[in-house]
């Protein structure tokens, strides 16, 4: 039994706080909860029409579930004295806690629950669609389902709009976390998911209390087919820790937390409409859905719209095959050209065999099919005539076996209960043209790999920054390749160490973390002879040039708060923030995903052999990234790791420049 359980699904419900006592026994009585209802107070003999008790210990027995509005000291009292009964969980609905600077309050709110499961506080609380069971102090949106989503979020503001939404979607419950004082996002995720009436769940994310949890919650939603969308907030926050990098700047804006999602399978949307939609696809079909798409429209504008507004989510449509071809040709006629997108045209409008069979014919070889359909005015017109084409989209996704959606380019114009009646047959109406190309492509997000668990997340620490010496030392005994070098602390001693180095030499100054803007670089020098000093440098290196260089790349690895150890590549050099063309995956990761990383690069081409060019050694940057990801993972010392940049030749890859801070 999970601990969860007696608070997501109670036999009875206790209730603290007179007004908003009355608002959750009026919001208990408008669900239909079939259990008992026990208000508490001191004083009054009824609340809400209930006879009241003057104390949790007065209680018939245990609750299973608790309300608790009263003020946020009281809620530590109430809360000690649950536990004491032994009862199944609670709601802490009070604010003013860690949030408001307060958190020895919250660490004595902790206290008091001890092993009793609390959401919260801070917290609006939670609604369960399937049994009825609600502790929620105010108006909602849903209703009574049999089978549903869960919407978990760590805002209880938003999970209210969520759950008024009016797109069709069957919600099984709505829950929200607050502080997740007791109860973190992926234990009451978990729960929920285990419920075999719950079809997949919907989460806003504020922030991941615990990576490797939430790592094996993905887990368990594959193994039960189960599709999981969360929209992620604070992307700007996320990663961004005091660095002399230019990867903490780089891989930050979310791309350390999309980076996590994806690695787990999870989709990830931008808005609570594209997370509905998402949801929606996720009810019926499940996750994975295919790649294939064909779209078809009674209109060549809508099919021009379908492809123009589908490449910038990375969807495309493939040709139509011959054979599908000929069948359509068959019943289209001549005058239509057969495509994908597919302007069906309006010769066989209204006719449902006909249209059943176009429907038919173009979803058969492609994954998943796009209708665009668009319904007339129900209260100003007659939309009988557009009934044939709903039922051949109903027909066609019978005879395939394959997802038809109807995709609604202005959300408006269709309305819920349509929606809801196709969603009885088994079909999915997306609203809102991009939303629903969004949605399909969220859909579309792989699975994780078995197992994976990010490297645990470390405390923040005390660092120091080692010299570039110190730095490409660490890196040649990793086995990376460094150029010949002397390093010393004055020109002088430098100078005289040089003799034996291969011109073009590069001259350095250390003791900064960005040498180019501090004027602290010299290349392409035939001696030293003659060279001035540098204000402000610690020491100096001299090192032979690389030649027969394809690119320059950037590699920076550095511990993240949350995620452990994240990977940036990107392209380098002095110009790679102008640039910001860089991927970022969380640790492990092997050479395989680290290649696959590199071709998402806008600039993957340039490295590619783009129109003649040589094509860079990028196996190797994979290998040197590996290597160093692996060091990073068991030295727990190293904080950060900084290529900017690693010269590819067409053979072989040199780090010139090391940037690395340790404990």
């Amino acid at each position: 039994m999970n601990r969860l359980d007696r608070l997501l699904r109670p036999r009875h419900i206790a209730v603290l706080g007179a007004g908003w006592a009355v608002n959750v026994i009026d919001q208990t009585r408008k669900m239909g909860f079939d259990g008992p209802v026990w208000p508490i107070h001191p004083s009054k003999p009824e609340i809400g029409g209930l006879k009241a008790y003057a104390s949790i210990a007065d209680l018939p027995e245990a609750p299973d579930a608790t309300f608790i509005g009263v003020n946020r000291f009281a809620t530590i009292d109430v809360t000690r004295d649950l536990r004491a009964r032994g009862a199944g969980g609670a709601i802490c609905f009070a604010a003013g806690w860690t949030e408001a600077g307060e958190p020895e309050l919250q660490r004595k709110l902790v206290d008091a629950a001890g092993d009793m499961p609390i959401l919260g506080p801070n917290c609006y609380g939670v609604i369960n669609y399937l049994d009825g069971a609600l502790l929620w102090p105010d108006q909602h949106g849903g209703v009574r389902v049999d089978k549903g989503v869960a919407l978990l979020s760590q805002s209880s503001n938003i999970v209210v709009n969520l759950g008024m939404q009016q797109r069709g979607l069957p919600i099984a419950y709505v829950a929200c976390l607050g502080n997740a004082a007791v109860v973190g996002l992926a234990e009451l995720a978990g729960a929920l998911l285990e419920d075999p009436r719950v079809t997949a769940i919907g989460l806003y994310i504020e922030g991941i209390d615990d990576a490797p949890a939430f790592a094996r919650l993905a887990d368990r939603a594959v193994l039960m087919g189960k599709g999981v969308v969360a929209i992620k907030s604070g992307k700007t926050e996320a990663s961004r820790t005091a660095a002399a990098s230019h990867t903490a700047s780089l891989a930050g804006g979310g791309a350390a937390s999309s980076a996590f999602l994806a690695r787990l399978g999870i989709a990830e949307v931008n808005s609570p409409s594209e997370l509905i939609e998402t949801l929606k696809i996720f009810h019926l079909h499940g996750p994975r859905l295919g790649t294939k798409l064909c779209s078809l429209s009674c209109s060549g504008g809508e099919a021009g719209m379908a492809a123009d507004l589908a490449e910038p989510y990375g969807l495309d449509f493939p040709p139509v095959p011959e054979a599908s071809r000929a069948r359509l040709a068959a019943t289209l006629g001549p005058i239509v050209t057969i495509a994908n997108p597919l302007d069906y045209n309006t010769f066989i409008w209204g006719d449902l065999v006909k249209t059943t069979e176009v429907f038919t014919a173009m979803l058969e070889p492609y994954d998943a099919g796009i209708y665009v359909i668009d319904m007339p005015r129900d209260d100003r017109c007659d939309p009988s005539s557009y009934f044939p084409a709903l039922g051949s989209i109903v027909a066609a996704q019978a005879a395939t076996g394959k997802p038809a959606f109807p995709v609604v380019s202005i959300s408006e114009n269709f309305g819920e209960a349509r929606v809801q009646g196709l969603m009885e047959q088994g079909v999915c109406t997306l609203l809102g043209f991009e939303t629903a190309l969004a949605a399909i492509r969220a859909a579309q997000t792989p699975a994780g790999a078995p197992g994976w668990a990010p490297v645990a997340a470390l405390p923040p620490r005390e660092t120091r920054l080692l010299s570039e010496a110190e730095g490409k030392a660490l890196l040649a005994g990793a086995g990376v390749a460094v150029p010949r070098a002397v390093n010393g602390a004055t020109l002088a001693e430098v100078q005289a160490k040089a003799v034996d180095l291969t011109a073009p030499i590069a001259l350095k100054g250390l003791g900064f973390a960005h040498k180019t803007e501090a004027g602290a670089v010299r290349l392409g020098l035939a001696s030293l002879d003659g060279q001035a000093e540098m204000p402000g440098a610690t020491g100096y290196l001299a090192e032979e040039m690389v030649t027969g260089i394809v690119a320059e790349m950037l590699l920076g690895l550095r511990r993240d708060p949350v995620y452990g150890v994240t990977l940036t590549l990107g392209m380098g050099g002095v110009t790679a923030e102008l640039l910001a063309d860089t991927v970022t995956l969380v640790w492990p990761a092997g050479e395989a995903e680290i290649l696959a990383a590199l071709r998402r690069l806008r600039l993957w081409p340039l490295l590619d052999g783009y129109r003649g060019r040589p094509r860079a050694d990028v196996a190797t940057l994979a290998a040197i990234a590996a290597r160093l990801g692996a060091l990073m993972a068991a030295d727990d010392s190293l904080e950060e790791i900084e290529i900017n940049p690693v010269l590819l030749r067409e053979t072989g890859a040199v780090a010139v420049d090391a940037l690395v801070r340790r404990e």
